[in-house]
């Protein structure tokens, strides 16, 4: 099983649009068995809560579940059992830095998967506002970031 936990400030916005984006996109290529996604933020600030309601409303007009999906914190216990810790922003790799470092855990940001990309960090909307602009952003990063593991881990779609 590859495991990938996707990551941001608080898990109320980015992180938890990222797992649901990816989660269905695993769906769809009937992957479930062969892929886990979770996510998870730097603070403790909206543990225990719901996608902000901004996340919540653009993963319903695109028909993406998010059932079942409450923030929590990152531990440090998740470098021992996630394959890939994919932060939104510079700031969050920064952070991550800071609880445990691993040669043998893929960290990186989500939109460093997306070739010849000029943004490289996913804006946070809880300030911005602009929860359509993120998910164009994540729904891209998280697709070119699928292909990617497919690849490494020679993954195809289930016939």
């Amino acid at each position: 099983m590859i495991n990938v936990l996707f990551v941001c400030l608080g898990n109320i916005c980015r992180s938890p649009m990222a797992e649901a984006i990816f989660r269905d996109l695993i769906k769809k290529e009937g992957l479930e068995s062969e892929i886990n996604v979770d996510s998870a933020g730097v603070g403790h600030w909206h543990v225990g809560d719901l996608p902000h309601e901004g996340t919540r409303g653009v993963l319903e007009q695109y028909d993406i579940s998010y059932e079942g999906m409450a923030a929590r914190q990152i531990h440090e216990k998740d470098w021992d059992e996630f394959d890939y810790l994919i932060a939104m922003d510079a700031k969050n790799v920064t952070d991550m830095a800071g609880i445990r470092k691993s040669d043998e855990v893929t960290v990186a940001r989500l939109l460093d998967f997306i070739p010849d990309s000029e943004v490289k960090d996913v804006p946070d909307p809880f300030f911005t506002g602009n929860f359509e602009y993120v998910y164009e952003l994540v729904s891209t990063g998280c697709r070119e970031l699928l292909y990617k593991i497919k690849q490494k881990h020679h993954l195809s779609k289930e016939e």
